[in-house]
């Protein structure tokens, strides 16, 4: 018998493959993680895309606060009927807006599969409406059967130390995930010469210890990162999405990786 929570993720990724959305997981690395995300989301927008933020963050890593916003109604909050998409929706002035999904990333696992069926439906419905999803993810150790559907991962990696090394540490607990390759845009750079220099030394760094191709998208500040991430990232495997799931078999704890 198939494990449910394959079930519920191969439903998810058959919903983000076939709506217009373009889908994308998106993680930061640097001093101000929250910030930085929501320039990314701007920039891509800065195209007449509408954005929607899936947010599963919470506490200081939340969009919220950057966002002026109060923390909002979790997603999981409309499966019992007395929440409507228009009052989860916090709109955004330059976004489609944020949804707040912290309780609904974890809770979707266990779900049964009538109330898993609404909350589809309800991202179906968000879907018709967004150019883009970014889902705001909590962390590259768990990844939430939200991540796992994504068919694109982006790390906005700060140019700074802290950006270097949490940009490295995520892309190696991607890798421990099943990642199989990483869009990558660069933010705070002083100049062109600067955020070339930081991703050529980041790559390199990945290509020697990790392996994961990552593919440029530009930067936050002056470049087109919709475009971007429409382009696959670069030499990615044609079957992907098999090599993941091989990885992920032979990861002790299944859905649990380590960064190692």
């Amino acid at each position: 018998m198939l494990d449910r929570r394959e079930d519920q993720a191969a439903g998810l990724r058959r919903l983000f493959r076939k709506a217009p959305p373009t889908v994308v997981a998106l993680y930061a690395a640097g001093r101000q993680r929250a910030h930085n995300v929501v320039r990314a989301a701007h920039r891509i927008a800065g195209r007449a895309e509408r954005v929607l933020l899936l947010d599963e963050a919470t506490g200081e890593d939340a969009l919220a606060e950057v966002l002026g916003l109060p923390p909002g109604l979790d997603l999981l909050q409309m499966l019992d009927g007395r929440l409507t998409l228009a009052e989860l929706l916090q709109p955004v002035p330059g976004l489609m807006g944020r949804v707040p999904a912290a309780a609904a990333a974890l809770a979707l696992p266990l779900l049964d599969d009538a109330r898993r069926a609404c909350l589809v439906e309800a991202m179906r419905v968000l879907h018709r409406h967004a150019g883009f999803v970014l889902i705001h993810a909590a962390s590259p150790d768990y990844p939430s059967p939200f991540v796992q559907a994504a068919p694109r991962r982006l790390l906005v990696a700060e140019v700074s130390a802290s950006g270097a090394t949490e940009a490295y540490q995520t892309i190696k607990q991607l890798a421990a995930a099943g990642a199989g390759s990483l869009h990558v845009a660069v933010c705070r750079a002083r100049s062109r010469a600067e955020a070339a220099a930081f991703f050529a030394s980041l790559e390199a760094l990945v290509r020697r210890h990790v392996g994961v191709p990552l593919a440029f998208v530009g930067e936050v500040e002056r470049d087109d990162l919709a475009a971007g991430l429409q382009a696959p990232a670069v030499q990615t495997p044609p079957c992907e999405p098999e090599a993941a799931f091989l990885r992920r078999l032979a990861t002790p704890g299944g859905h649990r990786t380590s960064g190692a």
